[in-house]
């Protein structure tokens, strides 16, 4: 079934949800107020009960998206029910014990956990907006007042673009990086790019402008196609497509 793969990947090294379900069961024995019982307990596992029923995948398929199910599981108050658990086992204890039990639970968790920092989609914040640099420059510079243009960014910027600026559009998504689904987009990652295939899904996409790394070899001169290199910032040059409009649409 769908869901216990998506299930499965979203337990990553599933250490963290064992302690969820065996903290669950531990409620489920010592936890007797109602109340309580609902939010930690009854609320979670009617939420398992829709995950996991193939018709309600089907059905959340179909109207909004299978990518992201997953999100489903977000409703799952994981840390707050092992914090919970965890102060009522301590509450059971006294002396040395509790205090056992407590750095016991701290090192349990710090261990079977990861730094959320060490993934390569953060990076050390270059200003106030917790941005790279390169995209606050770049954003700045080719958008246009009273307008949204579109613009084709490496995938390392995807993330920050649209926290940056509503002005600036892409024509591919978060969710094209994480799925790797749009032509356009799977060939921008590539390390040799045809200027025109690059043109050519640029236009098709109406795209204002082209961001790439120096990194890139371009095979093709991109002034064949109209575009004029804007701007170099860091390491990413900016090529502007002048076949494209570009007027102020509140004027």
């Amino acid at each position: 079934m769908e869901a216990f793969t998506i299930f499965h990947k979203y337990m990553g090294t599933g250490l963290i949800l064992i302690w969820y379900f065996a903290v669950v069961i531990y409620l489920f024995e010592k936890e007797k107020r109602k109340n309580i019982r609902i939010l930690f307990l009854y609320l979670p596992m009617l939420v398992l009960f829709f995950f996991f029923n193939p018709l309600f995948y089907r059905l959340y398929d179909h109207f909004i998206d299978g990518a992201t199910y997953f999100r489903m599981l977000w409703l799952l108050p994981v840390s707050s029910t092992l914090a919970f658990g965890f102060l009522c086992m301590l509450h059971e204890q006294k002396g040395r014990r509790r205090l056992f039990l407590a750095g016991g639970g701290v090192a349990l968790i710090m261990l079977t956990g990861t730094l959320v920092y060490s993934s390569p989609l953060y990076s050390k914040a270059d200003n106030l907006h917790h941005v790279p640099w390169e995209v606050v420059e770049i954003c700045d510079e080719i958008r246009v007042e009273g307008r949204e243009v579109v613009a084709a960014f490496p995938e390392e910027f995807l993330l920050y673009v649209r926290q940056y600026s509503a002005e600036i559009c892409m024509p591919y998504s978060r969710e094209n990086m994480l799925e790797n689904y749009d032509e356009f987009f799977q060939f921008m990652v590539g390390q040799e790019l045809s200027v025109e295939q690059l043109a050519a899904f640029a236009k098709k996409a109406g795209c204002h402008y082209v961001i790439l790394s120096k990194e890139k070899k371009l095979l093709g001169d991109m002034t064949a196609y109209d575009y004029e290199l804007l701007d170099q910032v860091g390491e990413y040059l900016v090529f502007r497509d002048n076949s494209q409009d570009f007027r102020n649409t509140l004027e």
